[in-house]
């Protein structure tokens, strides 16, 4: 599947033709480190632990792999999982569509919280794993879950936005979802690849409900902020009340008639104006 973002030029015209130009997106910060990251990472176990007859450390500790309680309780499992990849075509899978939808969804959230929309969004297909087959003996790793958060997130922000399904059939980015979560689910319940499958509708979900929670979020910080900023001036007033009361008593009874707490308050009221100089 593949998206490009179109960069039409309108510089140019000869013999009456416009000329357009297509341009791959650029590459953002946050994104471009995942895919350092999950290259690496590959490379190191394919240099190294490449020998089937060997075992792979790497995949030992870092994958999600419920065996044993003392394992599924291993929640940096959940995080260090999304940077481990079973063979190259799982990597450029993963990392295609990334770097197709990464760069977008990261100028949309902004480099902070995509870092963690999309870890959250790979952790969530760690625990679903971890709950549904705990005991069971396969190991998961992969960066799909984080992916289908991705492609859910793109699904709800950009429902019309036109795609390529496996670089041949156009359809719109919502039906792709929807294609997918219909793929998932009927290989969850044939029982192919069935852990792997529950984490890719896992990360999804996140992606979903990740965008559309977001009014409700953004609706409560600013009642928060609204709250707190009248709680502050609420106490401002209180405050320039008793100062006012403070210089009223030291005019009419003079200084040395103000108790300790007074003059604390006068002390305060004077710091504070001359900290606004």
């Amino acid at each position: 599947m593949g998206i490009y973002d179109r960069d039409y030029s309108h510089e140019d015209y000869q013999n009456s033709h416009r000329r357009v130009q297509f341009t791959m997106p650029p590459i953002t910060p946050v994104v471009k480190w995942f895919l350092i990251a999950n290259i690496v990472v590959f490379v190191f176990e394919v240099v190294f632990f490449a020998d089937a007859n060997r075992i792979n450390p790497i995949e030992q500790w870092f994958s999600v792999f419920p065996y044993h309680w003392l394992a599924a309780i291993q929640v940096w499992r959940w995080i260090t999982y999304q940077f481990l990849h079973a063979d190259a075509a799982h990597l450029l899978f993963n990392m295609f569509v990334l770097f197709q939808f990464g760069p977008l969804l990261e100028r949309q959230f902004g480099s902070r919280q995509f870092l963690i929309f999309y870890l959250c969004a790979g952790a969530a297909g760690g625990l679903v794993y971890t709950l549904l087959f705990f005991g069971d003996q396969a190991f998961l790793v992969g960066a799909s879950g984080a992916i289908l958060g991705l492609l859910g997130a793109g699904a709800v922000l950009y429902p019309h936005m036109r795609i390529l399904f496996m670089l041949i059939i156009p359809m719109s980015l919502r039906m792709l979802a929807v294609v997918l979560v219909a793929i998932s689910v009927m290989m969850f319940l044939a029982g192919r690849n069935a852990g792997g499958e529950a984490a890719h509708l896992a990360g999804l979900a996140v992606g979903v409900v990740y965008v559309l929670w977001q009014p409700w979020v953004s609706k409560t910080r600013q009642k928060i902020g609204q709250g707190r900023w009248q709680r502050k001036m609420d106490r401002e007033r209180s405050f320039q009340a008793e100062v006012d009361r403070v210089l009223k008593k030291v005019h009419d009874s003079g200084i040395a008639s103000l108790t300790n707490n007074e003059k604390k308050i006068l002390k305060e009221a004077t710091l504070r104006e001359q900290q606004e100089r």
